[in-house]
């Protein structure tokens, strides 16, 4: 197999494991070395380098490693003649290539990696004895030896490196490019971060472009006094939105599909195109395993079986609607009403600061407790496949979100029609809810890589004596493995950070409008990502 100029082999993905303390245990550490060797011979680029506490394994797959695990994988991927067709590793100049060059995607190549990691199997006819330190256990027959040895907690993670020379040029050309308000690269971006990441900031960006015209008319009615034809003018103002939230509806949809045309993205299967790095995930119908063990059942008691699992699968969904139904209306709606009305009948302005402070406070807790409750009771529920399982929770979560974000609206518009009012309190929650946003997403971060710094660097002194200098972390894989991981505030169970993020860009959409300017919002997953 030929390989690209841009297809050179780069370091992916790193494995950590514990830390050769001295040489002379390297007889009794074999784990590690049998490891090595295993994906040497899977066809890996294995290069091994000394941490402060740990050790990391870094691997790196040529063209022809990925392209036989895409075999085997019985990949589908897109021909110049518009079909897609399995992958055949002595037909590659028939397959479309991506944006950058390369022959595999971002999500494809660590479907390769995948697949090469878990699949290393003891073949032998016994079981292997592994020792590390003075701990010995065995890699039975037909066993992963990643999971053997996750399991013993020898493996303590397993997480993907960054391209230096690309995270440089995203860095230069996209996230420090400030003259660009709205351009990005957004072929660079999906062969970096994937599909997900480039169609959300495509979509920010088409959405700041056309929040132009809105703030330009919140703007005109802000600082024009219209006098006898405010009445008018209003309710032409609400229109005008109204339709140009129709019409951008539909100028993304085309751009969406471009989007996707150009990238050659294939939805047939409807199912995530995202892949999961710790296990694939099945979007299949959940069909007990006692309903198909008994292969004599008639055909009657065979469709008696799976009505009655389909109906009792609809029943649970509708309790646990009706769970969360009960919940915004019994919990969410009162606190949300006794906000609005404290704000009305409060004369202090200091005093209504302090409480719109304190209620954004409490609603982030509020909702993120709601949410992980929605997300327990999805995984109580039966689909057909992930959309429809996606569907159940942007309904579930958008309650929450929507009670939260327009009930103290139509309160103040609707019962108090005091719009000096409801300016006043979209104007705080704008500006407070962003301050308080940027400082726990990039301040609370920042702060947990400083502690594990620091908890490291004490620990050695302490090991080593106080006269051991400064500790300097000097790889860049251990810097990464040092910083935490992104993970959504619905829950542990969602590893798509996008989904939290696009919840609050949405539901604070009203701001934007009201306040009479466009806000460029960013992603704050991405930025250590990036940094």
């Amino acid at each position: 197999m030929k390989v690209h100029p841009e297809e050179q082999a780069i370091f992916e993905v790193c494995l950590v494991v514990p830390k050769r303390k001295t040489e002379e245990e390297y007889v009794t550490y074999d784990c590690v070395e049998v490891l090595e060797n295993a994906f040497q011979k899977v066809g890996f680029i294995v290069e091994r380098i000394d941490g402060v506490t740990d050790e990391f394994m870094k691997l790196a797959a040529p063209l022809e490693t990925l392209g036989k695990a895409a075999a085997r994988l019985q990949m589908k991927k897109r021909t110049h003649i518009g079909m897609d067709l399995l992958f055949e590793v002595d037909q590659v100049k028939a397959f479309v290539r991506q944006p950058d060059g390369s022959l595999f995607s971002w999500c494809e190549r660590f479907r390769c990696y995948h697949h090469l990691i878990y699949g290393i199997v003891n073949e032998n006819q016994s079981a292997v004895t592994l020792k590390c330190e003075e701990e010995e256990f065995q890699w039975n027959v037909g066993e992963s030896l990643i999971r053997t040895l996750e399991s013993k907690k020898i493996v303590k993670q397993i997480f993907p490196l960054h391209d230096e020379i690309r995270r440089k040029k995203l860095l230069g050309n996209w996230a420090l490019n400030w003259w660009e308000f709205t351009g990005q690269p957004l072929d660079e971006v999906y062969s970096y971060f994937g599909t997900k990441v480039a169609l959300y900031f495509a979509f920010l960006g088409m959405y700041t472009r056309w929040l132009l015209f809105p703030a330009a008319l919140g703007l005109i009615l802000q600082l024009v006094e219209f006098g006898s034809l405010r009445l008018l003018v209003l309710p032409i103002f609400f229109v005008s939105i109204i339709v140009w939230a129709v019409m951008f509806s539909q100028f993304w949809r085309r751009k969406n599909s471009a989007l996707v045309a150009r990238w050659q993205i294939n939805y047939a299967f409807g199912g995530d195109s995202s892949f999961r790095f710790s296990g694939v995930e099945c979007g299949s119908l959940q069909i007990p395993v006692e309903l198909i063990k008994n292969q004599e059942m008639d055909k009657t008691k065979e469709k008696e079986a799976f009505q009655r699992f389909e109906w009792f699968g609809c029943l649970r969904r509708f309790r646990n609607d009706a769970i969360v139904i009960l919940s915004i209306i019994c919990l969410q709606l009162p606190f949300e009403l006794a906000y609005a009305h404290c704000y009305e009948v409060i004369q202090s302005d200091v005093i209504k600061f302090g409480l719109t402070v304190l209620y954004l406070f409490s609603i982030q807790y509020f909702t993120r407790l709601g949410a992980k409750i929605s997300m327990k009771l999805i995984n109580c529920e039966n689909y057909e496949n992930n959309e429809k399982r996606a569907d159940s929770l942007v309904y579930k979560i958008f309650g929450l979100y929507f009670m939260q974000s327009y009930i103290g609206v139509f309160y103040h518009a609707l019962l108090h029609r005091n719009f000096a009012t409801l300016r006043q309190v979209l104007i705080q929650r704008l500006l407070i809810s962003e301050v308080l946003e940027n400082l726990l997403e990039n301040s609370v971060p920042y702060l947990k890589y400083s502690y594990r710094k620091y908890k490291i660097r004490s620990n050695e002194r302490r090991e080593k004596g106080s006269s051991q200098g400064r500790i300097q972390f000097t790889s860049r894989a251990e810097k990464e493995y040092l910083k935490p991981s992104y993970s959504a505030s619905i829950g542990v169970e969602l590893e798509d950070g996008l989904f939290d993020v696009t919840l609050k860009f949405v539901t604070s959409g009203h701001h934007f409008c009201f306040c009479g300017r466009p806000s460029k919002v960013r992603v704050p997953s991405l930025i250590p990502f990036l940094t």
